[in-house]
Parts: C-alpha cells; structure tokens; sequence
C-alpha cells in the first residue's frame, strides 16, 4: 500500500486527510499544532513530530500550507524540513497555493534529492474537501502525476494534469484571480442593485437564473446578501494569492489590471479588520 504523509492540517488538510483515512489510505500526518492531530489519530492516522519524520518512508508527501513563507519552513528548515526527510524516488506535492518562484525552488531541492516534486495546488473550499469533490490542478512529470493520481482521486472530483512543473501554481493563481475579480464586480453589482430599490436578497435569487452567473457566485451572492461572512476562504488569502498573481505576471511581461483592481478592493476590506472573513466581505464596501 502507498503510504501518505500530509503536512499541515488545516481547514482544507484535515478534511482531506479524513476523506484519505476513510478510503482505507496508509497516512501519516504533521500539524504546527499537534493537538490538532489527535481526532485523526484516533481515525487510524499516524502522528509525527516533525515534518522530516513525517516524511521518513512516505512514498507521497503531500502539503497544504498557507504561502510561500509556511512552506519554507515546513519543506526546507535545517532540522525538522521534511524534504531531508524524503527518500529518492519518493513523490512531494506541494498543494498549497504558492507562487512559481516557490514551485521552482521546491523542485530544484527535490531534482537534487532525488525527489520527483509535483505542484498540485487544490480547487475549492471546504464543503468540497469534506465530500472528496476538490479539483487538483497538477503541474509535473506525467509519469509522477500518474503516481500519485490513486491518491488524490478520493479527495477529487478531477484530477488535471496541466502542464510540466510550475503551471499547476499559475492555473491555480489565474483561477483565483478570475474569481476575485468576479466577486468585486458581484459585490459592486448588488450594492447598485440594493441602492436602486431592488432587495439584496431577491437580487441574489434572481441572478441564480442568469447563465453567465456561475453556481460559485450564486453562492456568495446569498451570502453578501445575509451579511453572513463565516471564513471559508478568507480576504486575507485571496488578497495574498493576487499579489502572487501580480508578481508572477510582470516577471513574464503580463498585466492583470482587473486582478489588481480586485486586489485594492480586498486590501481596503483588510484594513477595515475584516481580513480574516469570508470573501463575501468585499460586499461591505458597497453597501
């Protein structure tokens, strides 16, 4: 049996590794936190202490992390990194939504390891991971994504393979961009909506009919309209994943005027302490 370790059990990694566990998959697992550990403990999983021991044996290293700087940490530090902890021939895949610059560096550690390194970074939130339907958008060799594919399926509804190395992140970057953008122009929609007389909520339910409004949006539409902004992805990282988005865009020569206005959009939420609700709170500019 292939064994698993997953890094990091946050929202979306403890969901995951559940889905993993219930289908009967070997799984060792890692968190900043451990105590956070111990309800998977109790489903079968192993615990380590450290991501290196984590990752001692695993054929699949799997993480989901916050950003390029958690990730750094957790694959690279000089004494509990999990990539010294790896095996040659083993699988990394790195699922957190990182910038290119990071996928570049994680897979050059990993050439010299040994170590094939697959950027597979997740399509979304957390009703989708608890019912194994998110989307792995996978950049790498074919003959690892392959690998790995009886893995991730049981967490997915798809799993795509996209391209070499590096082009999981900059899909996942391009599709957060593209629903950024698209929740500004929503929230912006509604609050003209709302000031002409027609109830958020009813304009909310309206535009479920419309085909160029997409289920997602249908979605947060009801929510800016209850003002119900519970975190399931929060301001704080989609603010995070445009600026990755726009940095990786210049160092190709590529302009994202749409992403950045969405950007100053959910850095103005930010600064107004709501960085760590729900998307949905762009609303609260417009109403």
């Amino acid at each position: 049996m292939t064994h698993v370790a997953i890094l990091e059990l946050g929202a979306m990694g403890s969901r995951l590794t559940r889905v993993l566990l219930a289908a009967g998959q070997s799984v060792t697992v890692w968190n900043r936190t451990p105590d956070r550990a111990e309800p998977l403990r109790a489903l079968g999983a192993a615990v380590a202490p450290t991501p290196r021991m984590a990752a001692a044996g695993a054929d699949i290293v799997l993480s989901i992390l916050t950003d390029d700087a958690a990730a750094e940490a957790v694959w690279f530090d000089n004494t509990t990194g999990a990539m010294a902890g790896m095996r040659p021939g083993a699988v990394a895949v790195e699922s957190s939504t990182t910038s290119p610059r990071w996928i570049a560096r994680l897979g050059a550690a990993g050439d010299h390891a040994g170590v094939d390194v697959l950027d597979a970074p997740l399509v979304g939130s957390l009703p989708q991971a608890e019912a194994g339907q998110v989307i792995f958008l996978v950049g790498g060799p074919s003959q690892a994504v392959e690998r790995v594919r009886p893995v991730l399926q049981p967490m997915a509804s798809t799993v795509l393979s996209v391209g070499p190395r590096g082009q999981g992140a900059v899909l996942k970057l391009m599709v957060n961009s593209l629903f950024a953008a698209q929740l500004h122009s929503l929230a912006e929609g509604l609050g003209f909506l709302s000031r002409s007389g027609l109830n958020s909520a009813t304009a909310a339910a309206l535009l479920s009919h419309v085909p160029i409004v997409a289920p997602p949006l249908v979605g947060a539409a009801r929510l800016m309209a209850m003002g119900d902004h519970t975190p399931l992805f929060t301001v704080d990282l989609i603010e995070k994943d445009l600026g990755y988005a726009l940095a990786a865009a210049a160092e190709v020569n590529a302009t994202l005027p749409m992403a950045n206005c969405a950007r100053v959009g959910f850095q103005s939420v930010q600064a107004a302490g709501d960085g760590d609700r729900n998307v949905s709170a762009i609303a609260r500019l417009f109403v």
